[in-house]
């Protein structure tokens, strides 16, 4: 696939056709000049959506029944196409979002890793969670009847683009990625703030289903003002579920119009973390100074806009504490401020910091210096004490960007306080030697009821793709504690049990049938058996 950016056509994709839209426009700003960038994108009315749906709806059970290869084959043509523009699509993205070229080409591997591993789920078939208990007709005092279950797709999905990652999270992100390997139609709201990204990336989409001949319904790129399309998105009878990254405002509020309606869906929405890290005294006698630095290098990544920056930090009172402190200034002050996404985005941050800053007993610790482009901020950290973060709900709330707040502790129950009193989180991490795990020991179930991922000396900014990784946690990190949004696990979200008695084999479907045709690893009678054994 090739494509000319200069081309872009400020259009949504409908079921594969360019829709100009009837609902006023929008366009990209470069936030690093605030300069308005071309072209303008058209916005669609509640009608031109449903034509969306509708299609979504029309090619919802020609999709599900795919065999396996060929729908493993179109998640990888996907991300050919995606690959083929990468050069282009990594400088529109450069131009609407001010991140870095090497974050951005970082992503577009991530968007297209992703994309290939859920082929391979595909291929292998588990997500099929096939049970089989056979028929046991001399059984007492009862004969049992054969029962056998599978998973089945919601139907379409609605995914919203998140702001901060205009590959990874957005048109081909794992929302989206997750939803198409499961057999669920997509249709995709992109985020105002990277019009241009997501239209390249829709239409590789786009190409990759004319090519395998499937039905153009199966994805939808639409673009609409973000409260009134996006509830009408979620409250359209079609749409089965949802994908959402962002506020928790624009969350709950999705996650509100999802269950009124007559017939209420999930909402997978990955929403709000202050990600805390506690350091135990055994690790920051070791080096002070070197964990001062990866912190602050944790919280300025990417301007501090990412969803698992560390915006708590736990420090123990004292001498040690002092020696990271110290170290932290050093380094902060030296540290200049990185463009952010949008100059919204740049307001609500400057307003948290001024807020965090008034609070009673909160002081500034550190602070850099102010970018030299428009909506560069300086990066802050502030200190306060565990009185104050048990008293004070305002010290519990993310800023997105770069600032955090550090915590200093007295002993494991002041410690252990303080993290009870949390939110749930998306991770925590636990900067430790091998000193130290009797204090570790203390907390750990309280965190492992706080967060999805525990972290061990390392930082939570960085999220690998793969098998066991889980990008959820309790609310408000998440809406539903149960799911991740990253990973091989997030195909789950879009699936649901049937559970199939007595039907005769020739209407059986395939993953159920007698003779395993798709090969897949099946538990039979409560026992796995592996590919290519029949039941």
């Amino acid at each position: 696939m090739s494509t000319d950016t200069q081309q872009l056509t400020g259009q949504s994709i409908v079921a594969g056709v360019g829709t100009h839209g009837n609902g006023g426009e929008v366009r990209g700003f470069n936030p690093a000049s605030n300069q308005m960038l071309d072209p303008a994108y058209s916005l669609i009315g509640i009608e031109q959506l449903r034509l969306a749906t509708y299609a979504a709806e029309d090619a919802f059970e020609s999709f599900r029944s795919l065999d396996p290869e060929t729908h493993a084959r179109f998640l990888e043509s996907i991300a050919e196409n995606i690959e083929a523009v990468g050069t282009e699509l990594v400088q529109r993205a450069m131009a609407e979002t001010g991140l870095p070229q090497a974050r951005l080409i970082g992503e577009l591997g991530r968007t297209c890793n992703q994309l290939r591993l859920f082929a391979q789920v595909v291929r292998q078939g588990d997500h099929h969670g096939v049970r089989i208990d056979p028929v046991l007709p001399d059984r007492t005092p009862m004969p049992r009847v054969d029962i056998r279950q599978r998973k089945i797709p919601l139907g379409p999905v609605a995914v919203f683009g998140a702001s901060n990652f205009p590959l990874a999270f957005s048109t081909a992100g794992g929302d989206t990625a997750s939803a198409l390997a499961a057999g669920c139609p997509v249709v995709f709201k992109a985020h105002n703030a990277h019009p241009g990204t997501s239209e390249i990336v829709g239409r590789a989409i786009t190409q990759a289903i004319s090519d395998a001949s499937l039905h153009p319904g199966i994805f939808s790129l639409v673009y609409g003002p973000g409260a009134s399309i996006g509830q009408a998105l979620v409250s359209d009878p079609r749409i089965k579920a949802v994908g959402f990254t962002g506020s928790r405002g624009g969350g709950t509020a999705l996650m509100a119009t999802a269950a009124a309606r007559p017939e209420p869906i999930p909402v997978y929405a990955e929403m709000s973390s202050i990600n805390p890290v506690i350091f135990f005294a055994g690790a920051l006698a070791e080096d002070a100074a070197g964990h001062a630095k990866a912190y602050l290098g944790s919280v300025t990544g990417s301007s501090g806009q990412l969803c698992t920056a560390p915006g708590l930090v736990f420090v123990p009172a004292g001498g040690e504490g002092d020696k990271f402190a110290a170290a932290l200034r050093t380094e902060t002050a030296t540290a200049a401020g990185q463009t952010m996404l949008t100059e919204g985005i740049y307001n609500s941050w400057v307003q948290g910091v001024e807020t965090l800053g008034q609070q009673p007993g909160v002081k500034l610790l550190a602070q850099g210096t102010k970018g030299e482009t428009e909506n560069a901020p300086a990066p802050s950290i502030f200190s306060t004490g565990v009185a104050q973060l048990l008293d004070n709900p305002v010290l519990h709330e993310e800023i997105f960007g770069a600032a955090s707040l550090v915590i200093r502790y007295v002993d494991g129950a002041d410690l252990a306080a303080a993290l009870s009193k949390l939110e749930g989180q998306l991770t925590a991490t636990l900067q430790l030697n091998d000193s130290d795990h009797e204090a570790v020991a203390a907390v750990l179930p309280i965190l492992e009821r706080k967060a999805g991922r525990i972290l061990v000396n390392g930082w939570p900014t960085g999220v690998e793709v793969g098998h066991a990784m889980v990008h959820g946690g309790p609310f408000p990190a998440t809406s539903d504690t149960r799911t991740s949004s990253v990973g091989t696990l997030a195909i789950e979200r879009f699936l649901r049990p049937v559970a199939y008695q007595n039907l005769p084999d020739g209407l059986l479907p395939a993953p159920l049938q007698q003779s395993n045709p798709w090969k897949l690893t099946r538990r039979f009678d409560g026992t796995l058996r592996s590919a290519g054994e029949q039941a």
